[in-house]
């Protein structure tokens, strides 16, 4: 059964950093593509960043700038470095991994930027 367990989501103020931690029970080489999605109050969940297989990335237009994706795969895990963050990325944070047609889900971290 693959696993994705999502960490690093807390409190920050506006224009401060943290980084989220997706730890995969597999390589993550095995996944066509690994993404972070987030769903905030009331909202539909929305695709944050992406990263391919081959290393590729891509981000949402609100982060672009701010975010970024990256991987360590000999610790079999995806991060989002989060910087200069706004109170509109409050959110759960979900890890999301893409394996042949299958689709996995972590159980989302919870970031609050609030001052």
């Amino acid at each position: 059964q693959v696993r994705l367990v999502e960490s690093g989501g807390g409190l920050v103020q506006p224009g401060g950093s943290l980084r989220l931690s997706c730890a995969a029970s597999e390589s993550i080489f095995r996944f066509n593509h690994m993404r972070w999605y987030r769903q905030a109050p009331g909202k539909e969940r929305e695709l944050v960043a992406t990263i391919t297989r081959i290393g590729s990335t891509d981000y949402a237009d609100s982060v672009k700038g701010r975010f970024t994706i990256s991987r360590a795969g000999a610790e079999n895990t995806v991060y989002l470095q989060m910087d200069t963050l706004k109170l509109e990325d409050t959110a759960v944070y979900y890890c999301n991994g893409l394996w042949g047609t299958a689709r996995y889900w972590g159980e989302g971290t919870l970031v609050t930027v609030s001052s």
